[in-house]
């Protein structure tokens, strides 16, 4: 006889994901790896001469270049003489300053932080996370992608993702020729949405670099960094390629963050036995080495890894908090899909969404999951109610905002024909108006009609070789009758020359206001400070469209 009980379980959800027990030899364990080394450090001259018991004549590529760039010496043998269960009590209590843990912890190596860590429950990271993020007004990220790389619906998209309150907005190909069209309909979508949101599109490094030097991105966050140097090597790069390679970013006015995330060493088959936590923990360091103002991490790409073994939900937590230490930006993760569980998923949210990062997600799907081309993700546009009415059921900003439907329907219906009208200035493939009329009440792409992708593959690549620039976009929405799209846009170009926006946490307000780590910094010193989610704000957040209103009655 079989439990009726357990074959009902058996049908849940949850139980379609997969699970697997931890394999310490293949770093397949989340935190406190037997194998992780134990912290130690030895300064010679000012040079730092043993790090994590390894002495210098060990040192592989990374250990090299964090001992060199990645740790403030002045304090370092004082922080590393403090227990480290001490550190995690002052980390985590609201009286001690952000600015006094971050002189601490960026005099701390690798092992130490990660020994901090291993003292920490999820509720206590938690709580250092609400004091330890950089810009006290937390945001999100959102996709903006479909399967056809259609660009009138990237357009429309992008539109209504920057009307909900996404500050940025990534996009990513289908097939790679489209990325100029991709790019171009995006950020001109976004800024019809709300003007001041920034824009990327995911590509290889070559390319996504080519976009944002001809003013077509603004920012820019796949600059890979790993945690063994034998998958940095396969990938034929070192931390000092990645340095220079964020240097050309910052050189020209995009802003930009590397993105790791724990598991990617044991996806590749390189976790050397350690756990991916303490892996991870190189990766945020060799960031702050290079100089770079933030991350991406959350376990981005390889969520399934962590999300697979016993507390890894809790480790990917950790990371995001360990890269905060640094003081650095961090765009937290929620983003590829990992489990079919709705319950799992909104607990894996919640890890960021309570107490608030920089992006709480660094890729909510502004499409159906169907549509996101970066494997899917977390949440994704059917979430849209659920996550606002979240906010409003807990006095949290999660830095989306209810919206009434024909406001998303105007927005979207300018978008889509801002870009017919910007196609039809540059010679580019027509967008018809059928086109425009199903972008504007579209789901997703099995709602648009079909467009001829050889001809917009074409013309995409020769955006490229008749090398136009943001500036042609300005002249050619003037010319279509989009002043104020173009004034928006080059608004956007400004912004890139004056630089900014280059500091950590930096996003604009609607106003062209940039708000960063430097102008608007986390406060938090325990109930009754730091951010809080107030005054017209809220009443936006309260204001979901379903709510009865009892003076209508």
């Amino acid at each position: 006889m079989k439990s009726k009980r357990f074959e009902e379980l058996a049908k849940r959800p949850v139980n379609q994901d997969g699970f697997v027990d931890e394999w310490i030899d293949e770093g397949l364990i989340a935190m406190q790896s037997p194998n992780d080394p134990k912290p130690s450090l030895k300064i010679q001259d000012g040079i730092v001469v043993e790090l994590d018991g390894k002495k210098i004549e060990e040192f592989d590529l990374i250990d090299s270049y964090i001992a060199t760039y990645g740790i403030s010496l002045d304090k370092a043998e004082e922080v590393m003489s403090i227990p480290s269960d001490e550190l995690a009590r002052k980390i985590t209590d609201p009286t001690v300053s952000r600015e006094e843990i971050v002189d601490l912890t960026t005099s701390a190596t690798p092992a130490k932080i990660n020994e901090i860590l291993g003292y920490m429950n999820v509720v206590e990271m938690m709580m250092a996370v609400q004091k330890m993020r950089a810009r006290k007004r937390p945001a999100t990220q959102s996709h903006v992608t479909n399967l056809r790389d259609n660009p009138v619906q990237i357009a429309a998209d992008a539109a209504e993702g920057a009307l909900r309150g996404f500050d940025e907005q990534e996009t990513t190909v289908a097939v790679a020729r489209y990325a100029p069209f991709n790019a171009i309909s995006i950020m001109v979508g976004s800024q019809i949405g709300r003007p001041g949101v920034l824009t990327q599109c995911s590509l290889e490094e070559a390319t996504e670099l080519d976009l944002g030097m001809r003013g077509f991105t603004a920012y820019a966050e796949t600059i890979s960094v790993y945690g063994t140097e034998q998958v940095f090597t396969d990938g034929d790069d070192t931390p000092w390629s990645k340095g220079f390679l964020a240097s050309c970013y910052a050189s020209r006015g995009l802003k930009m963050r590397f993105t790791s995330g724990t598991g990617s060493e044991v996806q590749m088959g390189y976790a050397e036995g350690k756990s991916m936590l303490y892996l991870e923990t190189r990766c945020i360091f060799l960031t702050k080495a290079a100089g770079v103002q933030g991350l991406q991490n959350g376990s981005i790409s390889c969520i399934g890894v962590p999300g697979a073994v016993p507390s890894g939900i809790r480790a990917i937590l950790a990371e995001n908090l360990i890269a905060m230490l640094l003081d650095l930006e961090v765009a937290s993760g929620n983003d590829q899909t990992f489990s079919h569980s709705d319950i799992r998923r909104t607990a894996r949210l919640l890890m960021q969404f309570l107490p608030g990062t920089d992006f709480i997600s660094s890729g909510y799907s502004a499409t159906p999951n169907y549509d996101n081309m970066f494997a899917g993700s977390n949440f994704d546009a059917d979430d849209f109610d659920d996550y606002n009415v979240i906010q409003r059921d807990l006095r949290v900003d999660g830095g989306l905002r209810p919206v009434n439907e024909e406001d998303v329907i105007a927005v979207r219906n300018k978008a889509a024909r801002a870009l017919q009208g910007l196609f039809e200035q540059l010679g580019l493939p027509t967008i018809t108006d059928e086109e425009v009329e199903a972008a504007t009440f579209a789901r997703g792409s099995n709602d648009m009609p079909a467009r001829d992708m050889v001809e917009d593959i074409k013309a995409a690549q020769e955006v490229l070789t008749r090398g136009l620039t943001g500036l042609d976009l300005v002249k050619a929405l003037v010319e279509c009758g989009y002043e104020d799209v173009a004034e928006n846009v080059l608004s956007l170009l400004k912004q890139r020359v004056a630089g900014d926006f280059l500091q950590t946490s930096a996003i604009f307000d609607k106003d062209w206001n940039v708000i960063s780590a430097v102008n608007d910094k986390n406060d938090y010193a325990g109930p009754g400070t730091g951010y809080r989610l107030e005054g017209a704000e809220w009443e936006k957040v309260k204001a979901i469209p379903k709510a009865i209103n009892p003076n209508d009655i």
